[in-house]
């Protein structure tokens, strides 16, 4: 049985981790070099990093931090924002990357994804994507969740997936820092379409939320949180040891 993965995530604006609720209302939390390095050496299996402002600034991801982030880590690093070009692709995997996460520049370009699987491989690729309830749909959000684009989430990760997308973050932004477990009815739906692996994001508040995740869904691959573990909400440790009890496989 493949191991289920657990993904602290760093949402950096400015040089700081920060953290929200349902994509709004930042509030400041840490260094994110000094973050990464203690998710490093306690337990984490990866590590996201998102440049959450680059896209709705119209800007390149920085690439300073996010290099002694990189240097600091010995576990694999999922890095976005602001990723709109191949050259985009490039420059954040000089930096240490090991995957690339893609959201508004897929959407502008879905043509990036194709692009980026043929020069990298599928596995470099994340599909990240922001989705929310409207009229009885999921709907794809770009720019962190500011901007409705209308398109249809299931739809939108289906043509992802053929472009060559290697691996699909669901951001519910429902549920995003509301800390009431995860969205398993918009997950459940995504896992029924998709032969990649998926990460399940937003939503997570305590311990509990990842052993009904992986129970209820057991396609889903990892579980990634920011909060409940940037607070110390939940240790990493812990929660891999109540996931072992629970019969679930982790590393």
């Amino acid at each position: 049985m493949i191991t289920k993965r657990i993904i602290p995530c760093l949402d950096v604006k400015d040089g700081r981790v920060v953290k929200g609720v349902n994509f709004q209302g930042l509030s400041d939390v840490s260094s994110p070099v000094e973050l990464g390095r203690y998710y490093s050496e306690n337990g984490a299996d990866e590590l996201v990093f998102y440049d959450i402002t680059a896209s709705a600034e119209g800007r390149a991801l920085f690439t300073d931090i996010l290099t002694e982030v990189a240097r600091t880590i010995f576990i694999p690093l999922t890095v976005g924002g602001g990723i709109n070009t191949i050259d985009d692709f490039d420059r954040v995997l000089k930096c240490g990357a090991d995957k690339v996460s893609v959201n508004s520049g897929a959407i502008r370009n879905p043509g990036l994804i194709s692009e980026a699987a043929k020069k990298y491989g599928d596995q470099c690729v994340v599909l990240s994507v922001d989705a929310k309830r409207e009229d009885g749909r999921f709907c794809v959000y770009a720019k962190g969740g500011r901007e409705n684009t209308g398109m249809d989430a299931i739809e939108w990760i289906k043509k992802g997936i053929s472009l060559g997308a290697g691996e699909i973050v669901l951001n519910s932004i429902d549920t995003d820092g509301v800390k009431k477990g995860f969205d398993l009815e918009m997950l459940k739906a995504v896992c029924d379409i998709s032969p990649v692996p998926v990460i399940a994001s937003g939503g997570a508040g305590c311990i509990e939320d990842f052993i009904t995740l992986f129970k209820e869904i057991p396609e889903v691959d990892a579980g990634l949180a920011a909060s409940i573990f940037h607070f110390g909400d939940v240790a990493i440790p812990d929660l891999k040891k109540a996931l072992a009890e629970a019969g679930i496989n982790v590393r």
